[in-house]
């Protein structure tokens, strides 16, 4: 038996539940919150987390699970927990008002209100004894100075009705290319090209960073650019933020070494990884590359993977109440599990003064190339496969047996079209079958359980039943990843799904004047209606649907989305150079916009084999389409025998028979 139960026991979203026990009454967000707050003349706190957060996880126990402080904030405030995961468009009102109180943000997020939802005061994490100070000023000042509140909370509206709106800009008759060498060339600037990455800790992954200097490097033939993006994924690939035993990256790295973890594993940064790393595989061909992609892929449905063909939104970075705990060894640990390959093993992972951690804790982390440790002990390449397989084997049996970290088992829209994408480009990339039908089990549920006839969707789906109205994210992303399913199938079924969403968010969300959208639909009941203009872990919902906007219009002939898109990247354009990191999704659309944009399409019975090594080659600003009569593209191009027709603005080349022909005519 709880001494305490309060409403969140009836929620099924595993961070509200972490609360539903503390003595403080909570309720989840409603609009019946506020109408509780006028009447009871209370302010409102909204305290937003995830269920993998570890400094929430702190401020629970030093706060909300101590009953002197649930006493001040049960007779003072209405309290609300918030899952950011589930209502992103709550977190990212609420954020934007601490932003601009104390010009930072993170989780826990704490913000407080007047009676009707507009902020006044706000912070992160506190300990008890600055949290119960601050309880007991706003009560006083509230009860006190009301007036000066007032004034205070309507300023503060004022600025997050006004922030990350934007207002249509003046047509640009085309983008230039130097746009994006001043972007490169200023960010590189603050480029670790020792260890990877930014020269600043802590160290972000940022999948759509690199998959721009990429793409940037591979087009403008860029050789430091991508030596850059080598080290950085290299580093990463070795690092301690990468699970090497089991698969999977955490969070980010606290330190400029990519050494130590925040070790919360999430599903957006894997999927967005698996692209990352099969793109590059493409390209660098490195077996390291390779064996990630297949060992984190092994994770995602070892661990993972809800019965519905979904997949779990994160892991805890806590297990037994310690912070990374389940994902460290100690010498012990290697020799009494690993025997005779402890010492070889011991010497791979660093398991010494390089991996040490604390309290004889070592995380598991490389220093040397695969190449380079080879060649110490002869190994073949196969042999070295093998030999890093096996051990890994036996590490992972051995840990199974300890206390898992806690799983948040929501499945939200999003993320998992974050993960299609990953499987599609990990298909593309190996060729691998499994990647293909994984891609397809998560389509599949998107469909049967989050998509309506209409286009519209939902966003989260536990204990067998979805909830909550998309947002701009959850559009953008699924339409993003239902052309990925129709390039590596073409089957048309999941292009037209990706047509009929499109033109349900031009209808609900996008402002009619600037061509932007709204990250909330036009009912939406929070006190400002947001628009996410920067990319960030995940690239802003408004570029990708503007990259959306670009690719369907050229498969639909539908200059209207094309130009849609181009008024959205103008609306950015100018000054996106002083912060490549913010703009980077942005930039890949302005190099789709700047360079020749082809439409491949391949025709024939042996299309999808053709299709396939084309893909693998990892061709820069082409999309592919098979023959259809529903798909303008690719009307009218039809034959019996294998073709590539290659077009470029409305007009076709003569067909090809070869694929060495075809890629000639992209290349130059």
């Amino acid at each position: 038996m709880h001494k305490f139960t309060n409403s969140l026991s009836k929620e099924s979203s595993p961070y509200l539940l972490q609360h539903a026990h503390n003595p403080v009454n909570w309720v989840a967000w409603s609009n019946d919150v506020f109408e509780q707050a006028k009447r009871e003349n209370k302010l409102v706190l909204i305290s937003v987390g995830y269920s993998a957060c570890h400094w929430c996880h702190v401020m629970e126990h030093e706060c909300f699970e101590d009953e002197e402080v649930a006493e001040l904030m049960n007779k003072y405030f209405i309290n609300v927990k918030v899952d950011r995961e589930e209502r992103p468009d709550v977190d990212q009102v609420y954020m934007t008002a601490v932003q601009l109180i104390t010009q930072k943000g993170g989780w826990p997020l704490n913000c407080f209100t007047l009676p009707d939802g507009r902020p006044v005061y706000g912070g992160t994490y506190f300990p008890k004894e600055q949290w119960m100070h601050i309880l007991r000023s706003l009560e006083h000042t509230f009860k006190n100075d009301l007036e000066k509140v007032e004034e205070y909370a309507a300023n503060l509206h004022e600025g997050i009705q006004q922030s990350e709106l934007i207002d249509k800009a003046e047509p640009k008759k085309e983008f230039e290319a130097e746009k994006l060498h001043e972007l490169v060339a200023r960010w590189s600037k603050s480029f670790d090209w020792v260890e990877g990455g930014t020269s600043r800790a802590p160290k972000f992954p940022l999948p759509n960073n690199y998959e721009f200097l990429l793409e940037y490097s591979k087009l403008f033939q860029h050789e430091k650019t991508i030596g850059h993006v080598e080290l950085t994924l290299d580093k990463m690939a070795l690092g301690g933020i990468y699970d090497q035993v089991g698969g999977g990256f955490t969070r980010y790295s606290v330190d400029m070494l990519w050494k130590v973890p925040h070790f919360e594993k999430m599903l957006y940064d894997n999927g967005q990884l698996l692209s990352l790393y099969s793109n590059a595989f493409k390209h660098f061909q490195k077996p390291l590359y390779k064996r990630l992609v297949f060992q984190t892929v092994a994770w995602l449905n070892r661990e993972m993977v809800h019965p519905e063909g979904c997949y779990f939104a994160a892991l805890d970075a806590d297990s037994e109440g310690e912070e990374g705990k389940f994902y460290c060894w100690s010498e012990r640990d290697f020799e009494t599990t690993l025997e005779s390959d402890a010492n070889w093993a011991k010497e791979f992972y660093n398991i010494n003064r390089r991996g040490y951690w604390e309290d004889d804790k070592y995380i598991p982390l490389r220093t040397e190339s695969d190449k380079d440790f080879r060649a110490k002990y002869s190994w073949t390449q196969e042999e070295f496969e093998s030999n890093i397989a096996k051990i890994n084997q036996k590490l992972l049996d051995e840990r199974s047996h300890r206390v898992r970290p806690g799983l948040d088992h929501k499945c939200l829209t999003s993320w998992n079209a974050l993960l299609v994408t990953g499987y599609c480009d990990a298909y593309q990339a190996f060729e691998e079958q499994e990647f293909l039908q994984c891609a397809l089990k998560i389509g599949k549920w998107i469909c049967n359980y989050q998509l309506a006839e209409n286009g519209k969707l939902l966003r989260n789906r536990a204990n067998g039943i979805s909830t909550i109205d998309a947002f701009l994210e959850d559009y953008s992303c699924t339409i993003q990843a239902f052309i990925k399913l129709y390039e590596v199938t073409f089957d048309d079924s999941w292009l037209l799904k990706a047509k009929l969403m499109l033109e349900f968010t031009l209808e609900n969300f996008q402002n009619s004047e600037s061509k932007m959208f709204y990250f909330t639909e036009q009912a939406s009941e929070l006190i400002a209606r947001k628009m996410e203009l920067n990319d960030n872990v995940i690239p802003a919902s408004n570029s990708i649907m503007a990259n959306n906007l670009f690719i369907l219009g050229n498969f639909f002939f539908k200059d209207e989305w094309k130009n849609d898109a181009k008024q959205m990247l103008t609306n950015v354009y100018d000054g996106m150079e002083m912060y490549g990191s913010g703009y980077s999704n942005w930039a890949l659309l302005a190099q789709r916009m700047i360079e020749p944009f082809y439409e491949m399409v391949i025709t024939g019975p042996d299309a999808l084999n053709v299709k396939a090594q084309l893909q693998k080659l990892g061709l820069s600003n082409v999309l592919f389409a098979g023959e259809s009569d529903f798909v303008p593209v690719s009307i009218g191009k039809s034959s019996e025998e294998n073709l590539i027709y290659t077009c470029f603005e409305g007009t076709c080349l003569v067909p090809v028979k070869s694929i060495k022909e075809a890629v000639e005519l992209v290349i130059k």
